[in-house]
């Protein structure tokens, strides 16, 4: 107990010199090894013990996580390592490496600033390796690389000291361009990791060693002794292991060439919140200050058995103290009733955190992922936190029982909070509930928890496919009317550019309502084709759709403006072909004609009226659906080639790429997420189990006009809409 207590007084002591926090994720491709490298982090780290690192995955506490050995939510754990004679609080996060789950990942990069990238090293840079990368990099969080599973090498493909060089330099050379292609401007060349400067770790994990060039410079080790120590068997490696324990490179590694909040903050805040850099609260953020005003990020929202819900912080400005009253993104106000650290599955309390940590904070009810928290009412948030990928695959969960129907609406309001990636709509009249998510597995996982954890008797429909609805020209003008026959509006829609469209899809421009002088976005859309009137009047920009503002002195056009928005939002939330969510579609409103009373110009006469409109307007703009389109890799033996193709013809596939390296090939193709279902299955059965399938990239492409009828109507039937 003494031990632990010591630990934990060191890491209280730490949190308040934040020159030496390292916020970090360790974030990698499935199976590279990131919670075996954690552990043994850990262990170095004194919190557990070295002979149990390895098989313990601490930081895989769910019950599912060690059934299926993979980890599907993201872990936090406050450490300290010893580095030149000081001190320093490693806060790190173990993220999921299963493309379903790339939405912690997301999350959990907002709380972080700098990546530990793992790369396993016989299979290389993968297709996941490349999307979390991409999703580091998006947020200004630094990367540093360690090549994992080196033991492969040698003990598996039993290559020669120049051989194993050969493949650590390609999986550099590899990792350094996926930062020059994705990293932002300014840091495309800074930020390449580096064999001499000690910005790249090579070694195992699981055998427990690691070398880096300075380590090596150190001691004299070269890799033939690596090579050595595997001949002499499991002894040899010990023995090694003691000489160049992992956790002394990766930890090294990551105090020398992981920035601390205060130099983080500097260039990563501009990136993420859109408010005044040189107001109070921006000088706070910029410099880390623990004497600013309170800002925190929420990154995840974890419910706890005995704590109720946790929200994961990361404390921006200033500095938060038990019992500390503060405004959530939504305006209302909350209460912080305790404080967390983290040691794995062990929670600690703290009285008060300075700015540059990660904690729990337990009391703010309502709070949801990505939500701004602080002592200032209205602040200005956090950019919204947005994924890679789309939900895109959705299931009907029903309750067995109807005594637990109030129950399940419960926790899948709660599930929704804690993964936003997760959309839930719920129908209070049919009892259904369909929950959308990124892949079978991820739906699978939270039914999973459902019936486990909540102990809720449920049925889930089969899978269905979440489309798009669009336009692809311009309609007439579309005159919508009041209920009360005295306001008119006049909409025209057309497609949105595709320039405006994939600008909104990389993040370039954000989701929000612009603000009066957003200089800065009104840029951006003059950047992507609007002219310099459009782009001042653009009044919201939702679900890949824009909204502009083209009437000219409407005496009451403010007042009514709001109203305006919340029919646009309805509308591209569920379109009116199938009532499924909208996409790059661009909305204006053309002209109004408005009672003079306010009384006769509410909520009740203004939102039907533009709704409607909307609607009509896209019903005469030839309207579209988009599918979800997933390209993936298959990697299989080379004798599979044409059971392969045959798979990929039979479900609507294009072969992008086929590549032959030696006796295995590398596949690329473009699959509808609607002919998915049962892929896994089938690509085992025809190739006795050894080919295996990632996927690269997810887009939505024009469903062929063809398939198109029979797809509205199988939808409007399923939602129980006229089918004409």
């Amino acid at each position: 107990m003494a031990e632990k207590e010591s630990m934990l007084e060191k890491v209280k002591k730490a949190m308040w010199h934040k020159e030496r926090i390292r916020n970090i994720g360790v974030i990698a491709h499935i199976d590279h090894g990131k919670t075996t490298t954690t552990d043994t982090l850990l262990a170095g780290a004194g919190m557990i013990s070295y002979e149990v690192a390895t098989h313990a995955m601490v930081t895989d506490f769910k019950q599912v996580e060690q059934e299926r050995g993979i980890t599907v939510q993201s872990a936090d754990v406050n450490m300290v390592h010893t580095y030149k004679g000081e001190d320093y609080l490693i806060n790190l996060i173990d993220t999921p490496g299963h493309v379903d789950f790339g939405g912690d990942v997301t999350r959990a990069i907002r709380a972080i600033d700098g990546a530990l990238v793992l790369a396993d090293a016989a299979e290389g840079v993968m297709p996941q390796t490349e999307t979390v990368l991409r999703q580091a990099l998006r947020e200004k969080v630094k990367p540093v690389l360690f090549i994992n599973k080196s033991d492969r090498l040698i003990s598996e493909l039993r290559l020669t000291p120049d051989k194993i060089q050969e493949q650590f330099l390609k999986i550099i050379s590899d990792v350094n361009k996926l930062i020059k292609d994705l990293a932002p401007e300014g840091f495309k060349d800074k930020w390449q990791v580096n064999v001499q400067e000690g910005s790249v770790v090579f070694g195992s994990a699981m055998d427990k060693w690691a070398l880096s060039f300075p380590i090596m410079k150190e001691t004299g080790i070269s890799f033939k002794d690596v090579v050595d120590a595997y001949q002499k068997g499991d002894e040899g490696v010990k023995e090694f292991a003691k000489k160049v324990p992992v956790h002394v490179a990766i930890l090294d590694m990551i105090v020398k060439h992981l920035p601390s909040p205060v130099e983080a903050q500097k260039y990563r805040v501009g990136a993420i919140w859109h408010g005044d850099v040189n107001s109070e609260v921006g000088k706070a953020l910029m410099s880390c200050d623990e004497k600013g005003p309170l800002v925190m990020a929420i990154s995840k929202v974890v419910m706890d058995t005995h704590a109720g819900e946790i929200a994961i912080a990361r404390v921006y400005s200033g500095t938060l103290h038990r019992g500390d009253q503060v405004y959530l993104t939504d305006g209302s106000q909350s209460k912080a009733q305790q404080i967390y650290i983290w040691k794995g599955p062990h929670k600690y309390t703290v009285d008060d955190v300075p700015a540059g940590n990660i904690v729990g904070v337990v009391g703010l009810r309502g709070v949801s992922s990505g939500d701004t928290v602080s002592t200032i009412k209205g602040i200005e948030p956090f950019e919204k936190i947005k994924h890679i990928f789309e939900p895109v695959v959705t299931k009907a969960f029903e309750a067995k029982n109807p005594k637990d129907l109030n129950k399940l609406i419960e926790a899948l309001k709660n599930k929704s909070r804690e993964d936003p990636t997760l959309k839930v709509e719920i129908n209070e009249e049919t009892g259904e509930h369909l929950v959308s998510g990124l892949g079978e597995l991820h739906l699978e996982i939270i039914e999973d928890d459902l019936r486990r954890e909540m102990g809720l008797d449920i049925k889930t429909s089969p899978p269905i496919v979440v489309y798009r609805e669009s336009v692809s020209k311009l309609s007439p003008t579309v005159e919508g009317k009041s209920p009360n026959k005295h306001n008119k509006f006049l909409m025209t829609v057309e497609p949105l550019p595709d320039k405006v469209f994939q600008m909104i899809e990389d993040g370039e421009i954000p989701e929000v309502k612009p603000r009066k002088k957003d200089e800065e976005l009104f840029k951006k859309l003059q950047e992507a084709g609007f002219t310099r009137d459009d782009s001042k009047r653009v009044k919201d920009i939702f679900n890949g759709s824009i909204l502009i503002d083209n009437t000219h002195g409407i005496v009451h056009i403010n007042e009514v403006i709001e109203m305006v928005i919340s029919a646009f939002e309805e509308v591209m939330k569920a379109g009116p072909v199938a009532k499924e969510p909208c996409m790059k579609v661009l909305v204006r409103l053309v002209d109004t004609t408005l009672h003079e009373d306010a009384i006769h110009r509410g909520p009740a006469q203004v939102i039907p009226a533009v709704r409607e409109a909307i609607r009509q307007a896209m019903l005469q703009a030839d309207p579209i659906l988009y599918e979800p389109v997933q390209t993936i890799r298959i990697d299989s033996p080379a004798q599979f080639m044409g059971s392969i193709s045959k798979i990929i013809q039979s479900r609507r596939g294009q072969l992008i790429d086929m590549q032959q390296e030696g006796e295995s090939i590398i596949v690329k193709a473009k699959l509808p997420v609607a002919e998915m279902f049962g892929f896994t299955d089938s690509l085992r059965s025809e190739t006795e189990g050894r080919a295996f399938w990632f996927l690269v990239n997810s887009q939505f492409e024009k469903l062929s006009r063809s398939l198109q009828a029979a797809v509205i109507k199988k939808i409007r039937e399923r939602k129980g809409l006229k089918t004409e």
